[in-house]
This record gives C-alpha cells, structure tokens and sequence, in this order.
C-alpha cells in the first residue's frame, strides 16, 4: 500500500466491463512526510467515498485488480482507504 493525495477526477466516456460504476481519480503518491513523489497514477475508487483533496492509500498490480468487485478487472491501481490522521 502506498500513501497518496487525490488531486483531480478522470471521466471515461467507455469503460471496460466490470468497470461501470467505479469513479477514476488522479492520484499523486506522497512519502512518509507526505511530500509528493514521481507522477500521479490514475486510481479506480473502490472505496465509493474518495474525492479531491483526501488523503488515500492506494494499492497497485494484482492487488488493484482483486481490490474491485468483480475481481480481476483492467486497473493499474486502486483506492482501498482514506486516512484519517498520519503520526510520524
């Protein structure tokens, strides 16, 4: 898991199947000071509740694929929580 900031939303006019439903958000992946690092990836919100401006953890690969329902659908990545405070 990866901590990260939405920072914007994707609309896809034709989604793959087993996608509908799901919103697409930008997401920018920070280190543990929350400092921004590499680029931001485009997450599937399996969590239903995310938007810009949260705090997120992210999974990637298999992880994002069987973080969806159904399991195994096309994502890189995807939104499995919203952090409510970071303690360092």
């Amino acid at each position: 898991m990866q901590l990260g900031r939405v920072t914007g939303t994707v609309v896809a006019t034709i989604k793959s199947e087993g996608l509908e439903g799901f919103k697409f958000l930008v997401v920018q992946p920070l280190d543990k000071h929350q400092e921004p690092i590499g680029r931001p990836v485009i997450a599937a919100d399996a969590v239903y509740m995310a938007g810009p401006g949260e705090l997120v953890y992210f999974v990637a690969s298999r992880e994002a694929a069987e973080a969806l329902e159904p399991r195994f659908v096309p994502v890189d990545h995807a939104i499995v929580g919203i952090v409510d405070q970071v303690t360092t």
